[in-house]
């Protein structure tokens, strides 16, 4: 796989971000964006835990979700403040993402500024905290709203692996999915192009997010992190400017998303293993696709 680094700044102009990553829909880090948020120093495990955490969460653990796992379908549900006592005392490979805290503490949104300056049609009803133990895995996926993301990491780092949607035949997108086929746990070590040979041809960007690092992704970006320490991030949505990518994004969620969770329940087993071959024969095709025009290109 080809990896570039995600470009730094520290603070950018409206009109530099629009030019140059927002509508190129390149990503990006911004450094300097949350230092001046309330919730920069104050947003720690024990607020937290004092003002939700009797608030019942779902966990998920590393495993990738079985034939007859449905879609966003929790591996357990305990109390906030329990698990956040389990990742502060140990590596615990459990993570929770989408959490609507501000639903159960609405004081937090005075906590942050929302960027408005950099993007429009943010969802303000719905800033989502994502939390996640030492060495939990947030597996190979892209977002199924298409929404534009700002993630600000708080505590802890993050390795992050970053594909354009471009890329989905490449590292073997499954039919009526978000996900990919493909094993991208410990890639950085070792990817395992044996397996899934497409991977060596598709082009990512790389990063690690520390406290208070801003990451633009925008809309359909595949994305896999690995928590290096245990910590959490915030994500604010932004819907796609275009009506294509409303329309989309609705399709995905309404459409995509219930024919998957439809062809799970009605033929378990089968649809597992079809998905997965359906992803090896485009990646397949994908590959020969790139091999011949290369080869035209040096004749």
């Amino acid at each position: 796989m080809k990896i570039q680094s995600i470009d730094r700044v520290e603070h950018i102009s409206a009109e530099d971000f629009r030019t140059q990553y927002f509508e190129p829909r390149k990503p990006l880090i911004i450094t300097g964006l949350s230092k001046a948020w309330p919730a920069y120093d104050k947003w720690t495990w024990d607020y937290f835990k004092s003002i939700v955490g009797d608030k019942t969460v779902g966990v998920y653990n590393n495993e990738r979700a079985g034939a007859k796992t449905l879609v966003n379908g929790a591996d357990d549900y305990i109390s906030f403040g329990d698990y956040l006592d389990m990742i502060q005392q140990g590596p615990v490979k459990l993570r929770i993402f989408l959490f609507n805290i501000f639903q159960h503490a609405p004081q937090l949104v005075n906590d942050f500024t929302w960027p408005d300056f950099l993007a429009k049609g943010f969802l303000k009803k719905y800033p989502m905290l994502f939390v996640g133990g030492a060495g939990s895995v947030a597996h190979m996926h892209y977002d199924i709203d298409l929404s534009h993301i700002f993630h600000t990491q708080f505590l802890g780092r993050k390795r992050v692996l970053l594909l354009e949607n471009n890329q989905s035949r490449l590292i073997y997108r499954m039919p009526l999915t978000v996900e990919s086929a493909a094993n991208f746990v410990n890639w950085k070590e070792q990817l395992d192009e044996t397996n899934y040979p497409a991977l060596q041809y598709a082009k990512g960007y790389s990063t690690i997010l520390e406290h208070g690092d801003t990451m633009f992704m925008p809309g359909g970006y595949w994305h896999h992190m690995e928590y290096m320490d245990g910590g959490f991030a915030m994500s604010l949505r932004a819907l796609d400017h275009t009506l294509a990518g409303k329309l989309n994004g609705l399709y995905h969620i309404a459409g995509l998303r219930s024919m998957n969770n439809l062809m799970i329940k009605m033929a378990p087993e089968w649809w597992y293993h079809y998905k997965r071959k359906v992803a090896r024969q485009r990646a397949e095709k994908a590959m020969k696709e790139l091999v011949v025009a290369g080869n035209g290109l040096q004749a």
